[in-house]
């Protein structure tokens, strides 16, 4: 059993997304001053690194994180390469020839490949899923999107992609470190932090593959 780890390391260096508060770690105590223990106070937004969207983040009244199903959040997962492709649109997803019934689906794209989440510079040129490809994808059946960049919306029109998954109850997980990843069948376990309230929370996101 291989694990691969697909959060990114949560530093002062790792990007946020354009207007977000940036990632403060401050030691409150510290054995080196002489404390009695050592205690650090974290600040960030709630959608930093590696994070889940609930349906609350754009559909009004809906669920917030701590109401998630982690059935959803757990299971088998495929890893879906469109490298090359400049927007994940139905069309694109419609050429992948996807097997049936698959519930999760990670979309490995030249976020990866550029490396977009080491790159402390937030860049607005990622590549997204278009609202006719959320729409695909409801169609389809699908339960968990991932994608390897800040957001699962283009920049420019970042309201009718999510609105379209979190409406149908999809869960959205975004920030995911891809880039060592091959495509395949994986197990992923993906566990935001359960914000009372909380329009998204950040996750730690593994997956397994079997020998």
């Amino acid at each position: 059993m291989k694990i691969y780890d697909i959060t990114p390391p949560i530093s002062s260096q790792l990007v946020v997304w354009e207007g977000d508060p940036a990632i403060e770690l401050t030691h409150v105590s510290h054995l080196e001053h002489g404390d009695i223990s050592t205690v650090t106070a974290l600040r960030m937004g709630a959608h930093t690194g590696a994070h889940v969207d609930a349906p609350c983040h754009f559909v009004a009244g809906g669920a917030s994180t701590e109401s998630l199903d982690l059935q959803t959040l757990v299971g088998p997962a495929l890893v879906v390469d469109v490298r090359g492709q400049t927007q994940i649109t139905a069309a694109v997803l419609e050429s992948l020839h996807l097997p049936a019934g698959r519930q999760r689906l990670l979309f490995l794209t030249d976020n990866s490949t550029r490396r977009l989440l080491a790159d402390p510079v937030f860049h607005r040129d990622y590549v997204a899923l278009t609202a006719d490809a959320a729409t695909w994808l409801v169609q389809y059946g699908l339960k968990l999107v991932g994608i390897d960049a800040l957001s699962i919306a283009p920049y420019d029109q970042p309201q009718a992609t999510h609105y379209i998954l979190l409406q149908a109850g999809v869960i959205v997980v975004e920030g995911l470190s891809l880039q060592n990843i091959h495509p395949g069948a994986y197990e992923l376990y993906c566990l935001p932090l359960p914000l009372v309230g909380s329009d998204g929370a950040p996750a730690r996101a593994i997956l397994i593959e079997s020998d």
